[in-house]
């Protein structure tokens, strides 16, 4: 009888565990459990031993802690990327192609220059040069727009990440709670284990996290940098904050015990916060340099040309273009005044728009620099210099306060970040366009040689009403002077002229009457050969209206490199390209990096599925052998059924006999 009775308890319960895993075999997460039965302790007899029959000794919980891990780990780098990959897709539209471009509408600004080069006297002309300047800011600064609403939308999701990822870690420290309690009952929570690993899989796909499992199942979680997030039935609070090197930006801290710690945005490893905060970190920094980058070197390249020229006037051109100010950010921990700000700041000042670079810099103390040394890294490449106030870096010139800031300070300079954003037209009159050259060549009757004038530009601002200078030739194998007026030779008395290469004149300055007068420099290029005596004369452009040079010249800028010019270590000077090769390599850089973050995503999603797929088919429910299992129990339960019936039926009929 009691052999039966325990036949059908053991196989109920086994009935009970397998219809169990086939109600939750679409259960995210739920690990098959299995019903231990052994032999029940065998009874003994002057006969030998009889067995008892059978019992359920536990339920089991099919788990690989292996595999489980390996699961979480792929599914957090799956959710890094496929955060990533979001942003750079929007990113990607702030770079079109075609008419929307940048590029498009510099290259129509520029060659808008031609009617005015033909007819600089025209109104009309002059007006669509404008018309054009204006929707080329236009289109910096919606670039400039974009980029910082995904800017916006990263710190969106950061915080909407830190909220899930504390709700998680609330609901990890109360079911500690709970495991600590039923340990001692001396069976494993099946049901509370999956809760966990549901929870510490939700987790992994916000953050990367490092798990340390104690006897009763609870769990310690780690995030980066070694903050505790769970520890026992306490959670501590992870909090979206200001980035310390760089307020501008988002950043993380843990906060512990009342204390808050930032935490790296280097270490961050995986979930779909790394993904966001890497988008910030690399993807939109190079982004917003690159744009602030080509307004730089666009509005100060025209700028310098504008200026170099004369309105319809005769008045020196003024800026065409205005954009951002350098900025230099001071990390949270800097010293600060009694007034409540940073006690010193760090200013940048743009020298060469044509010389910037599409980068950040962090400048700090380097250990063991003397009074005045510092180190300047270019975040772009990670290049390293040592420098001091007042020194030119990459088309600025750094200045230092009085007097120096602590050895612990650091600042992020940002050189074009912000260049795009503020940047518009501000030229309203059309006359006020500086078409005309300020210097004018004239040659004389008498000259012999076949030279002829090709090109001739004014390479500094001036002020001087009575130029005239004479470039004369002593030889017929081009040696040349440079005299003035009174033929008083200026400059070196001695040059030689280079078939191929612009005569140049440095220029000077003088003091007429009291007032200081900037003489021209200028850059003349000659067709032909000269001969000895063979002279050209530099004035001043008499009549402003009719003259075109300065709109030639910045006609000529569509096809001059005038973005990206550098100076290697062995001093070699890399011209670099033009505005429209530059926005064509912005343009190919942006789609490689979406492309290989597309592809990044999709290999991790597949490395992803192909984990859970390997945890599944260890821990998850197969249907057909749960079914398999189902008649199994069923059969054996029925078998103990008939066990207690024959029992009962013997029974009975000793009890007939008896009586």
């Amino acid at each position: 009888m009691m052999v039966g009775m325990r036949a059908v308890a053991a196989n109920y319960t086994a009935l009970q565990v397998t219809g169990n895993n086939i109600a939750n075999a679409n259960v995210q997460g739920y690990s098959r459990q299995r019903a231990e039965i052994e032999p029940s302790a065998a009874h003994s007899t002057s006969g030998g031993f009889f067995g008892m029959g059978a019992e359920v000794k536990t339920v089991t919980r099919q788990y690989d802690a292996l595999r489980t891990r390996e699961a979480m780990h792929a599914q957090s780098m799956a959710s890094m990327d496929a955060a990533r990959l979001q942003g750079l897709t929007q990113l990607e539209a702030v770079f079109p192609v075609g008419e929307q471009g940048i590029g498009y509408a510099a290259s129509q600004f520029l060659n808008a220059m031609a009617d005015v080069a033909t007819r600089p006297t025209e109104i009309a002309s002059r007006q669509v040069v404008l018309a054009r300047a204006a929707d080329v800011a236009q289109r910096f600064s919606e670039a400039a727009s974009r980029i910082e609403q995904i800017q916006s939308t990263v710190a969106e999701e950061v915080s909407a990440g830190v909220a899930r990822v504390n709700q998680i870690a609330i609901g990890l420290a109360e079911i500690n709670g709970q495991l600590s309690r039923t340990v001692t009952l001396g069976h494993t929570p099946n049901d509370l284990l999956d809760q966990r690993d549901r929870l510490l899989a939700q987790l992994n796909g916000y953050i990367q996290t490092t798990q340390f499992e104690a006897d009763d199942g609870s769990v310690t979680v780690l995030i980066p940098g070694g903050h505790t997030l769970v520890d026992g039935v306490r959670s501590n609070a992870l909090s979206r904050v200001a980035d310390t090197q760089d307020p501008t930006r988002v950043g993380l801290a843990s906060t512990q015990q009342g204390v808050s710690r930032p935490i790296a945005s280097q270490s961050l490893a995986g979930g779909s916060i790394a993904g966001w905060m890497r988008l910030q970190n690399e993807d939109l920094a190079a982004a917003r340099s690159e744009v602030g980058r080509m307004a730089s070197a666009l509005a100060g390249t025209v700028n310098q040309q504008q200026m170099l020229g004369l309105d319809l006037r005769g008045q020196a051109g003024t800026d065409l273009f205005r954009v951002g100010a350098p900025q230099v950010v001071s990390a949270t921990t800097n010293a600060r005044a009694a007034s409540g700000g940073y006690a010193s700041q760090v200013r940048l000042e743009i020298t060469d728009p044509s010389a910037l670079a599409a980068s950040e810099y962090d400048l700090r103390k380097a250990p063991g620099a003397a009074a005045g040394e510092w180190q300047l890294v270019r975040l772009s490449d990670g290049l390293a210099r040592s420098v001091s106030d007042g020194q030119e870096i990459d088309g600025f010139r750094l200045r230092m306060p009085a007097p120096e800031p602590a050895a612990s300070d650091a600042f992020r300079l940002k050189p074009v970040s912000g260049a795009a954003q503020g940047m518009r037209s501000v030229l309203s009159d059309p006359r006020w366009l500086a078409a005309a050259s300020p210097v004018t060549a004239q040659v004389p009757v008498t000259n012999t040689g076949t030279a002829s004038v090709d090109v001739l530009r004014a390479t500094t601002p001036s002020n001087d009403p009575n130029l005239a200078l004479r470039v004369v030739f002593t030889s017929d194998a081009g040696a040349y002077r440079i005299v003035d007026s009174a033929g008083a030779v200026v400059g070196s008395p001695a040059r030689q002229w280079t078939p191929g290469q612009p005569i140049a004149f440095e220029g000077f300055t003088s003091t007429v009457g009291g007032e200081t007068v900037i003489h021209d420099a200028f850059e003349l290029s000659l067709a032909g050969a000269p001969r000895l005596g063979d002279a050209f004369d530099v004035v001043r452009t008499p009549f402003a209206m009719s003259n075109n040079g300065n709109a030639q010249a910045m006609l000529a800028l569509r096809d001059t490199a005038f973005v990206g010019r550098t100076v290697d270590a062995q001093g070699i000077l890399d011209t670099g390209k033009t505005f429209n090769d530059t926005y064509a390599s912005a343009v190919g850089s942006v789609g490689v990096t979406v492309q290989r973050a597309r592809t990044a995503a999709d290999i991790s999603e597949g490395m992803a599925k192909s984990s859970e797929a390997s945890r599944a088919s260890n821990a998850g429910v197969n249907l057909d052998e749960e079914a398999a299992r189902l008649l199994q129990f069923q059969q054996s339960y029925q078998a103990g059924a008939k066990v207690l019936q024959a029992a009962q039926t013997v029974f009975d009929s000793l009890l007939q006999v008896i009586g």
